[in-house]
């Protein structure tokens, strides 16, 4: 008899979802409140799907996000496989490195604070 609890998920699909890691999440996290801070963000999201993982930026809670983070590990060997898309789906920034694809977010962030 089979004791396991069931399952929301058949047979192996939870392990075919992509999700940020510890590492990952700290990094996007930093920048997330260090944007809070500067007023410029009040809210995100976070997807886990299929193929990707997203982490999605809003001004205010209601809005479209005007960033997404997003981890696609199958173009790890290509483009790779992070990358910063604005709110008109242009992609900012691209790599294998999630510190270096986020520092155009800092960028916007010494905008933020300095408006000279």
């Amino acid at each position: 008899m089979n004791m396991q609890p069931p399952s929301r998920f058949p047979a192996g699909q939870a392990q075919m979802q992509v999700a940020f890691d510890r590492r990952e999440l700290s990094l996007i996290l930093s920048v997330y409140g260090r944007m809070v801070a500067a007023g410029e963000w009040r809210d995100y999201g976070i997807s886990n799907l299929r193929d990707s993982a997203i982490f999605s930026v809003f001004r205010r809670t209601a809005e479209h996000p005007i960033y997404r983070i997003e981890k696609q590990p199958k173009l790890r060997n290509r483009q790779g496989m992070y990358s910063v898309i604005g709110m008109d789906g242009q992609i900012l920034k691209r790599g294998q490195d999630l510190k270096a694809v986020l520092r155009v977010l800092e960028r916007k962030l010494i905008r933020a604070i300095d408006p000279d």
